[in-house]
């Protein structure tokens, strides 16, 4: 399972929202082994869907060779203990083959009203969660506890998209996973601020797996589909990514919020609803732009050659979502397994060597 430790190694992985019951998940994560994806990130809030360890339990009895990864958890609606017990026991069912992504929060904290990881709490809570799967004694307020039959440790990989947060990524963690898309620009940046924090650590950026997330569709009519994209970039700009947004040419105010859409804008469970929401302020002409510079949306060949640019930046890997977080990606998983994932290999072999 080199794909998900290695970072010279390209490696392709599909997001799976545990929307349906496990058994239905690890069905479709089956699916995606066979057509040969390298990484299932099975999602992790739990208001929305089922719980990320036993669908990621479940999986990994129904799989063999695919990696298992939460997209990702959190410390705050989790002990860093409780995090070190359910990754120890999936890992224990799939030795070698599972990671975790960790990061502040968001939807699962959001909904209870509390407030996401602070960095120096983030930080502390890895440097616990490998303290007890490396079986040593973590002090908790005079009283030394450690995991029992701890079965070893796992990458962690970091959510992160500010400069802060990916440069903490760069300076302790085995990855990073980027939510800003493929856009060169952003992409650099990102790519920047991972290598500034590796160096204050004294590592290289070789050591840290750089995996770039990205909404993706096969498609060769763009000004029909990158409709469905309207609330995330909508999302985008409500969160103050102006800058972010303005290197596609796109000017979005902040929008006020949208209260008839629940839970959220990004995790609407009508999305025909947040869709004609989001169109008061997003345009057709502004959705196109968006898909085409952040996502891998369009042709075979259109997304080749955003790959292929992701990789000369230094992308180890991809993190592939389709749009919806309450259907699992069956339509991804075949369109892209089939017509995108043998010629990507070829790229991915490329920009290895």
């Amino acid at each position: 399972m080199t794909a998900v430790v290695d970072s010279r190694t390209i490696s392709f992985g599909v997001r799976f929202p545990p929307c349906v019951p496990a058994s239905e998940v690890a069905a479709a994560v089956e699916l995606s082994e066979r057509k040969g994806f390298d990484v299932a990130w099975i999602a992790d809030s739990q208001l929305l869907w089922r719980d990320v360890f036993a669908t990621m339990a479940l999986a990994a009895a129904h799989t063999e060779r695919i990696g298992l990864a939460t997209a990702v958890t959190n410390f705050v609606t989790r002990f860093p203990s409780v995090v070190a017990s359910a990754i120890n026991t999936v890992h224990e069912l799939a030795p070698g083959r599972v990671l975790l992504g960790v990061g502040t929060g968001d939807s699962s904290v959001k909904p209870l009203s509390v407030r996401p990881s602070k960095l120096t709490e983030l930080r502390a809570s890895i440097e616990q969660l490998r303290t007890l799967l490396g079986d040593e004694f973590h002090d908790y307020d005079g009283r030394r506890s450690k995991l029992r039959d701890p079965v070893g440790q796992v990458p962690v990989h970091l959510a992160a998209s500010g400069p802060r947060t990916l440069g903490m990524a760069g300076e302790l963690a085995d990855g990073v996973l980027t939510l800003a898309g493929v856009s060169p620009e952003t992409l650099a940046g990102t790519r920047d601020a991972v290598i500034a924090g590796a160096r204050r650590a004294g590592r290289s950026f070789s050591d840290v797996a750089f995996t770039v997330g990205a909404f993706c569709r096969v498609t060769d009519d763009i000004e029909r589909d990158a409709a469905i994209l309207k609330p995330i970039c909508l999302h985008i700009a409500s969160i103050g990514g102006q800058d972010f947004l303005r290197l596609a040419g796109i000017e979005l105010p902040p929008p006020p919020s949208v209260p008839d859409v629940y839970p959220d804008m990004v995790h609407a469970e009508d999305w025909d609803l947040a869709i004609t929401h989001a169109g008061k302020y997003v345009t057709d002409e502004m959705a196109v732009k968006f898909s085409q510079a952040f996502c891998l949306f369009g042709t075979v060949d259109e997304i080749l050659g955003r790959i292929r640019r992701a990789i000369e930046i230094g992308a180890t890997g991809f993190y592939l979502r389709h749009v919806g977080n309450y259907t699992l990606p069956y339509e991804l998983i075949e369109t892209f397994g089939d017509e995108v994932l043998p010629r990507a290999r070829e790229v991915g072999a490329e920009g290895a060597r």
